[in-house]
């Protein structure tokens, strides 16, 4: 007998270590509930994760099998669970994040392990170790040949009952990544549903009805509030815990692509793109195990972070006084998930008008998002504060003209800042740069801009030119 050992990967169809453990003998699937890993996440989505484990063991039930629960440390464990079923191999899929390396070293050095790499179309280690833009890694990878859905022999799923739940495990509810969310321990915001059959079922909806327009319609701000899994997928908190797998993901993506044409063509081959992305981040991860804690590019001179604990506050709440910021902010609060145009400002608005140390913004991240991936997230905060991957020395997204750009009309804006509806939409757009007595006039309740928009971009190339030792 093998034992498959669960953690990131919630699901049975297109699970490649599950694959491999079923494809020669009986297996037995198992969740270790690690309480120092469930610590390292935000609240939210740790209770996302233990739904999903619940609807897991419910699939296993289905199956004629089961999900055997145990709580401890994963190499003990799983060597207790090993003797007690006589099992002589566990099988594992493979992760970047430094702490689950971890755990893989000490289950390798306990027991007979077999790992498998599951999070990627590609094994990093087969790309080179470093490229200087996305383009170049994207032509690589691009290249290398991707692997269909993995097949898992569910007759060789071991038949047991283990009468063990999830929720018979007592699982801390300790402050995680940042003790100074504002309202981090809001659980109980709407969660989608967990689990396999919840993904499948909302990238189907996206398939159906936003793939053929995905280009044309991931930025339109309107858009995301009329119809929010139609403009873009909204796979992300589902890819996050591995409730779906991203060779399922290309697949269907990929088939569709190749009986399109046209604009249809073109908006699909951009999802697939934007998936590169995803790839990229684990490839800088596996690489650069200090990315989640340390620069990725390396400055002569250090970066003079402000970090005033006032303008933290204000931009963690969405009371910035900046409309496109606030109303991503107040998204992310309420809804555990963040559209992508507005992620970028807010992040943008984060490390180069207030200058707020990256790590500060990505910790928040982390705290508040069902769909916080540790390679997605640091990877991506790095880009946007000039730290990371990004050719650009110094990139700043206005967020002035963003909103004129992506949401003149302000759907966006006004679906989540209550304060200025029934303002002008050219009144939001142009508001940090209206007086302060037509700002009170418009809208009194909305804060005034906590910076000056000119001020603070100047101050934020000086400082990372400083840094860059180009002044």
């Amino acid at each position: 007998m093998h034992l498959f050992w669960h953690r990131r990967d919630l699901r049975v169809p297109d699970n490649r270590g599950l694959a491999a453990a079923t494809a020669d003998d009986t297996t037995l699937p198992v969740y270790v509930v690690d309480h120092d890993m469930l610590a390292r996440l935000g609240r939210r989505q740790r209770a996302f994760i233990i739904d999903g484990v619940r609807a897991l063991k419910a699939r296993y039930r289905e199956l004629g099998s089961d999900l055997l629960l145990r709580a401890g440390t994963p190499a003990t464990t799983l060597a207790s669970v090993a003797e007690r079923y006589d099992a002589d191999t566990v099988y594992y899929n493979h992760h970047y994040r430094p702490a689950r390396r971890h755990r893989h070293q000490q289950v390798d050095e306990q027991l007979p392990t077999a790992s498998v790499i599951d999070l990627t179309l590609v094994d990093p280690a087969t790309l080179a170790p470093s490229y200087p833009n996305h383009s170049q890694f994207h032509n690589d990878w691009e290249a290398e040949p991707k692997p269909t859905p993995a097949t898992v022999q569910t007759d060789a799923l071991a038949a047991i009952d283990d009468a063990t739940t999830i929720d018979d495990i007592p699982i801390s509810d300790e402050a995680t990544v940042d003790d100074e969310a504002p309202d981090s321990g809001a659980v109980g915001i709407d969660r989608p549903p967990a689990g396999y059959a919840a993904a499948r079922d909302r990238y189907d909806t996206f398939l159906a009805d936003g793939i053929k327009a995905y280009n044309d319609t991931r930025d339109d701000m309107q858009a995301a509030v009329e119809r929010p899994v139609g403009a873009v997928s909204r796979l992300s908190p589902y890819l996050a815990a591995g409730m779906i797998g991203i060779r399922e993901v290309w697949a269907d993506a990929a088939e569709r692509y190749d009986a399109a044409e046209g604009d249809a063509a073109r908006n699909i081959d951009k999802y697939r793109y934007e998936l590169s992305w995803r790839e990229q981040n684990y490839h800088l991860l596996h690489y650069n195990p200090t990315l989640l804690t340390e620069n990725y590019k390396s400055f002569p001179n250090r970066i003079a972070w402000a970090n005033d604990p006032d303008e933290i506050a204000a931009w963690k709440a969405g009371e910035t006084g900046y409309p496109l910021v606030d109303a991503g902010m107040r998204q992310l609060n309420q809804e555990g998930y963040i559209h992508n145009r507005p992620r970028q400002n807010v992040a943008s608005f984060c490390t180069k008008h207030l200058l707020i140390d990256w790590r500060i913004g990505a910790r928040y991240f982390a705290e508040q998002l069902l769909d916080h991936d540790p390679a997605n997230n640091y990877a991506n905060w790095q880009w946007i504060a000039s730290t990371g991957t990004d050719s650009v020395d110094v990139r700043i997204f206005d967020p002035v003209a963003q909103l004129s750009k992506y949401d003149a009309d302000a759907d966006y804006v006004t679906e989540y800042v209550p304060e200025l509806r029934g303002v002008d939409s050219d009144a939001i757009v142009e508001w940090p740069t209206l007086s302060a007595e037509r700002r009170d006039k418009l809208a009194p309740e909305y804060p005034d801009p906590i910076v000056d928009r000119d001020a603070a971009y100047e101050r934020a190339q000086r400082v990372f030119e400083t840094a860059l030792g180009k002044r």
